[in-house]
């Protein structure tokens, strides 16, 4: 079925976009409509649930030395951490803007394309929060580790930076927060897939996912143009500062759920702090973040929003610009 297309602009630009669906196949390729709920078989020996590379603490000596089953404890919770994350971004920060968009709710100017594709990623995105939360569900019942979730660090992070943000930016909070969020690229979105170590449920339930966001990454790119240019100069003079901010809301460690995986394992307080410190470095951290959001980085380039001084500075100062052609 050839993609569907229909010819929209940007207010305040002189540019007519034309806007071209990557969801003309949606019926015949979305998860939600052709793809089975993913089973948990009993894993093999040799497989672990969550890439022990990708879990600095794992590594580090004290966890290495503690009582047999740790490493797999942590990995275990790592994933169910994940899973977590997953089903609370969805309905958090995704959920609410996309049927927002399909109702009209916005100032934005959107065509009709747009709207009718913003419904059919609202039902790919509970489709993705519901197979999360069940996925953790099985982890949970099959390990007998009943995981040690709580509300992730985003959460209260997104509400803090609500709070302070500027009277003129409350209608756009929301916004930002999901077309940031939806074209990030996650290294455990791409590499998860491929690991044969980990059980076959979470290969395809992460390729699954990754191949719908694959989609919904191209439409918050062209909803983020419409929204840069909804903006009055002074509203974008603003919320350019938080753009840094929100980045690394979405990419940095949830320290309070490894702190607890770590705790629940069995390691005193100090023993904790200790390899929480000394596993996540500030320096690599920054480059990771650095790393996963470089597309991200490039799309606020493409729309002119580090022209401003100030964006450009807090960019600058959250490392977020080096190899970039500015």
């Amino acid at each position: 079925m050839p993609a569907k297309r229909s010819v929209i602009a940007c207010p305040e630009s002189a540019v007519a976009d034309e806007y071209q669906s990557k969801f003309g196949n949606w019926d015949q390729r979305a998860s939600v409509r052709v793809k089975p709920s993913r089973v948990l078989a009993q894993p093999s020996d040799d497989q672990v649930y969550f890439p022990p590379e990708l879990v600095p603490v794992v590594s580090h000596p004290i966890v290495r030395d503690a009582a047999p089953g740790t490493v797999r404890r942590i990995l275990v919770e790592r994933l169910c951490h994940y899973l977590h994350f997953t089903t609370e971004l969805e309905s958090v920060a995704v959920l609410p803007v996309t049927v927002a968009l399909s109702r009209g709710r916005d100032d934005l100017g959107l065509a009709a394309g747009m709207r009718q594709d913003a419904f059919k990623i609202s039902t790919d995105e509970a489709w993705h929060a519901q197979f999360s939360h069940d996925l953790m569900t099985q982890v949970a019942a099959e390990t007998g580790i009943a995981p040690t979730t709580a509300e992730p660090a985003f959460v209260r992070r997104l509400e803090e930076i609500r709070a302070l943000m500027q009277p003129e930016l409350r209608g756009a909070q929301s916004l930002a927060f999901c077309i940031v969020s939806e074209t990030l690229i996650s290294a455990i979105l791409s590499d998860l897939p491929r690991d044969r170590r980990l059980p076959a449920a979470v290969r395809d339930l992460v390729r699954d996912h990754a191949e719908d966001e694959g989609k919904h990454h191209a439409y918050f790119h062209g909803v983020l143009k419409y929204f840069w240019h909804s903006l009055s100069p002074r509203q974008r003079r603003l919320l350019g500062p938080w753009l840094p901010e929100l980045v690394t809301v979405f990419l940095e460690p949830d320290y309070p759920a490894v702190a607890r995986s770590l705790l629940a394992a069995g390691l005193g307080t100090g023993e904790a702090e200790a390899v929480m410190a000394e596993s996540y470095e500030a320096a690599d951290v920054r480059a990771s973040i650095a790393e996963a959001s470089r597309t991200t980085i490039r799309y606020f380039v493409e729309i002119g929003a580090l022209d401003d001084p100030g964006t450009l500075d807090a960019f600058h100062a959250a490392g977020l610009t080096e190899g970039l052609s500015l």
